[in-house]
């Protein structure tokens, strides 16, 4: 799933997100027409990485054995590590003597980082229970099914499930669980401006797909009144009972998207510019909302460095623009930024200047309520054939289960212990329900 810079990054309408010097992100931009004033209010979004970013040239230890350790493992003629001198320093909390560093590109989450309003959670991945290298190589544990599918491993962080076979994601499923909370709302409590993932689907809750600049849901541009004589016509083939059921649910799914896109339309008319966000407020009726964006193209088999590069330099400035955005309008503590990808990719490169899938990978938690300027979980050992290694090129072991990642972000959001086994059904497998970030 690739997408291009232009569209990442374009303006989406007046109506939704200006940013001034760099232009808008677009898929952060509508997010942002989403702001609510309640005393309750908290949201959730969920930046998913498609392809699988690579996490070991993302964060990088920056002492000098662990840097010339990484420099020698990552470099040779076919190699990609970054120079040291290109790398921004970062110093987390808990570990005052081992310094690591962030990727070149990402100087606005350096800034981020340095003012605690981002934290790093190290070697995440999907497991079923704690695993050993021992016991991974010797089968002696149940592992997800079908490691280093990117199909199977996006649907598995998105769903918390260890077999692909989940119907509902793990954000449906604590909209679910939250319902009360939104009970009355005019709109549905998790959004998608990156298509359809299984992410947003629950039990009870069906969230909503939009398209960044064109939050109407439709494309029409022969004028006000044929434009609304088209609508019309198509809202009342509609209401025909054509005596097919297939036909009578998908006609009842657009009658739905008809309605939604009525409500958003009006919570964002007649609304005042920002310096960085154009607000809806209270129109919506919500205290809780999950957001799903993605950007693609990290599947890096080959020519690595420029492609990463190029991708980071596109989320980090957009992730900073967006936190800002929350700032202005009142909300940096009541939302939170997470990213999530397929999997990292192999700590060894391969001939063709790139990397090949692997496990655990490094993400960013961004907000007001984070416990920043840190790192949580166990880094890994930066070893071929290690003790963190599932195999011999650095495919790392997740020591921090997705289960877990998920529930530290659920437990803020409002998810009870009871009903957290409901959202991730192999929690009660890790002793540490929460990784504490936030």
């Amino acid at each position: 799933m690739t997408i291009s810079r232009r569209r990442f990054l374009s303006v989406t309408c007046r109506s939704v997100f200006s940013l001034g010097a760099f232009g808008a992100f677009s898929r952060f931009g509508v997010l942002n027409a989403f702001a609510q004033q309640a005393s309750n209010y908290k949201a959730l979004v969920c930046v998913f990485l498609f392809g699988g970013n690579d996490g070991n040239n993302t964060v990088i230890p920056f002492d000098t054995p662990g840097y010339q350790n990484y420099a020698n493992l990552r470099g040779g003629s076919n190699g990609v590590a970054l120079l040291q001198s290109s790398l921004l320093p970062i110093q987390p909390i808990s570990t005052p003597s081992l310094p690591f560093a962030l990727h070149p590109r990402l100087t606005e989450i350096q800034s981020l980082f340095n003012s605690g309003k981002a934290a790093i959670v190290a070697n995440v991945g999907t497991l079923v229970a704690p695993t050993t290298r021992t016991q991974y190589l010797n089968r002696q544990v149940q592992v997800p099914a079908n490691l280093f599918s990117h199909a199977d491993q996006q649907n598995q962080m998105q769903t918390a499930g260890p077999d692909s076979k989940l119907p509902t994601g793990w954000a449906g499923r604590v909209a679910d669980v939250l319902k009360s909370l939104n009970a009355g709302a005019q709109y549905p409590p998790v959004v998608s401006v990156a298509g359809a993932p299984i992410f947003c689907n629950g039990s009870a809750t069906n969230p909503v797909s939009i398209q960044p600049g064109n939050l109407a849901g439709v494309s029409c541009s022969e004028g006000t009144a044929i434009c609304s004589t088209r609508s019309q016509a198509a809202q009342q083939l509609l209401t025909f009972d054509t005596g097919v059921s297939l036909v009578q649910s998908a006609s009842q799914i657009a009658t739905h998207a008809n309605q939604y896109s009525a409500v958003l339309t009006s919570a964002l008319s007649n609304l005042p510019a920002l310096n960085t966000a154009i607000q809806a407020r209270s129109a919506l009726g919500l205290e809780r909302q999950i957001f799903f964006v993605s950007l693609g193209g990290f599947d890096t088999h080959g020519g690595q460095l420029a492609t990463q590069d190029a991708l980071l330099a596109q989320l980090s400035p957009a992730l900073k623009a967006f936190y800002d955005a929350t700032i202005e309008m009142g909300v940096g503590s009541e939302v939170t930024t997470f990213t999530e990808s397929d999997f990292a990719r192999t700590f060894q490169s391969n001939t063709n200047g790139g990397t090949d899938h692997a496990w655990g990978n490094h993400y960013f938690v961004i907000g007001g309520a984070v416990k920043g300027g840190d790192m949580y979980g166990k880094f890994p050992t930066i070893a071929l054939g290690g003790p963190d290694d599932a195999g011999s090129n650095g495919r790392w072991i997740p020591s921090t289960a997705l289960d877990q990642y998920g529930a530290t972000l659920a437990a803020w959001f409002g998810v009870n212990s009871t009903d957290m086994l409901t959202v991730f059904p192999t929690l009660a497998n890790f002793s540490a329900k929460n990784v504490g970030f936030i």
